[in-house]
């Protein structure tokens, strides 16, 4: 693409460490963060945070931990903000992502999902969401009080893998008048959908498009990868610059163009979601990564992709072409995605994490079919050199098994009684056979990926307690039941 183009034109020739103080001086929140820590003994603050960064004099081991911490206020800025370098550089943010609104946040994409939720419409509007959403956005629509509007993925056959939401599925929800769009692209399995469609049909009915796009942070900075979500057309998007790229863990930026949006909401949803008392590591790292993008964004994904055909050349080399999703396995792959079909060669995702493990090279995700390799820049040829020959040792092909769809993936869901109700609602816990047939009073997802197989007010079906059954005996952890054996679940009380 241009943007690609322009990007390209403008990074630096060699992918080796830069000069020092070269990235710094274009990221004004990192240089307000390293300066603080230059400068920090001369200093005899009275501000929070308590620990000062002198708690070494009290435990080095605790000091080493919090010492290197620095707020925002009375930290990378003064108290009443007078040298704006927080919105200086959500300011070149918003410009490089082709928005006019940007905000950092220091709580994940749990938190932007949040705050675009309380932006985008009153309590009790229709809002026509992806049921391949994460439990972050769930809850964002449990607490913003909206009515979703339910759109089931496509489910390609072979692999069991979602291919993302169909124009015809974002047509049919349309009819009933949604106040907004709402996806997740890339889904976690690399997939997604013809976004520029969707955005197009959408705006048509002057509805705004809104993307969780936490795993896709390097879209739309390389030609191999999928254009970012503003770029295909859509009105605001979250991301994780935690996940793939360089981002202090919990770094997330929200992006929005104000055509369809209001600015005001959306800075209204943000702060009433948002700490007041952001950490600057967070916030510097996000300012941080945007120059690196900015710079060098071309040259380190270039890389990067180098680098997973190679890992993918030896796993097929070894194992044939069953053993890994390629990017031509689907029209819309995410190039960087490395996934391992343990089922489809004959071996359990499960036990090669497990030995994965006492290498000292954890993955991202395992189940019984399915195990996920998380490459990203920071990631060196030794790195991957390691992670290759592991795999190579460690995976035994066997009889190959068909890929059933996940349960996350399957669930068409039966809204009983409303969010509200069923999040607020009086409760009791009941064994799990009786509980078929109740409505639940709990999301309850398989993590990763953090899909919700069911929410507050929706019915508990015998498909889905089998299911939850059988995933946790196959090793997949199952988060935030109020029973984690799933021996007993917490229903509502019958009226």
């Amino acid at each position: 693409s241009r943007f690609c183009r322009t990007l390209h034109e403008h990074t630096v020739p060699s992918i080796g460490v830069m000069n020092m103080g070269e990235l710094r001086a274009h990221a004004p929140l990192l240089d307000a963060y390293l300066s603080f820590l230059d400068r920090r003994e001369s200093l005899s603050p009275f501000t929070v945070p308590g620990h000062k960064q002198q708690t070494a004099q009290i435990d080095a081991d605790l000091g080493r931990c919090v010492d290197v911490d620095v707020p925002l206020y009375g930290g990378l800025d003064e108290i009443k903000l007078t040298r704006g370098v927080l919105a200086h550089a959500e300011g070149l943010a918003a410009d490089l992502w082709g928005g006019n609104w940007a905000r950092f946040s220091t709580g994940g994409s749990t938190h932007g999902n949040q705050a675009l939720m309380f932006a985008i419409a009153k309590p009790g509007a229709k809002v026509a969401v992806t049921r391949a959403a994460h439990r972050s956005l769930a809850s964002a629509l449990m607490l913003a009080n909206l009515t979703p509007i339910w759109m089931m993925p496509d489910v390609d056959k072979r692999t069991g893998f979602p291919t993302g939401i169909s124009i015809e599925t974002v047509s049919k929800a349309l009819q009933s008048n949604p106040v907004a769009i709402v996806l997740t692209e890339p889904g976690y399995l690399g997939t997604y959908s013809d976004l520029p469609a969707i955005v197009e049909l959408a705006h048509k009915h002057d509805v705004p498009v809104i993307v969780d796009q936490a795993w896709g942070a390097p879209f739309g900075f390389h030609p191999k990868l999928p254009p970012h979500a503003l770029q295909s057309g859509a009105d605001a998007f979250v991301t994780s610059i935690h996940k793939n790229l360089t981002g202090y863990s919990a770094a997330s930026l929200v992006v929005a163009k104000s055509h369809l949006l209001e600015s005001a909401r959306l800075n209204q949803g943000f702060e009433a979601t948002h700490t007041t008392s952001p950490a600057g590591a967070p916030l510097a790292s996000i300012d941080g990564t945007r120059a690196l993008l900015q710079l060098r964004g071309f040259d380190l994904i270039e890389a990067m992709l180098n680098r997973i055909d190679k890992l993918r050349e030896d796993l097929i080399y070894k194992f044939g072409k069953e053993v890994t999703i390629s990017p031509s396995d689907f029209d819309r792959f995410d190039y960087s995605k490395v996934i391992i079909r343990c089922g489809a060669i004959g071996d359990d995702g499960v036990r090669i994490e497990k030995e994965l493990i006492k290498r000292g090279i954890p993955v991202e995700m395992a189940d019984q079919d399915t195990l996920i390799a998380m490459v990203t820049i920071a990631d060196t040829d030794r790195d991957i050199e390691n992670l290759s020959s592991s795999l190579c040792e460690i995976i035994k092909p066997g009889t190959p098994r068909t890929t059933p769809t996940a349960l996350s993936w399957r669930i068409s869901p039966v809204q009983v009684r409303p969010f509200a109700e069923g999040l607020f609602g009086s409760s009791e816990l009941v064994s799990a056979d009786s509980a078929i047939g109740r409505v639940s009073a709990d999301l309850i997802a398989p993590y990763p990926p953090g899909v919700p197989v069911v929410m507050p007010g929706e019915l508990l079906t015998s498909e889905i307690v089998t299911g939850l059954r059988e995933a946790a005996a196959s090793g997949v952890r199952i988060a935030y039941s109020t029973d984690a054996t799933l021996d007993s679940y917490r229903v509502l009380l019958t009226s």
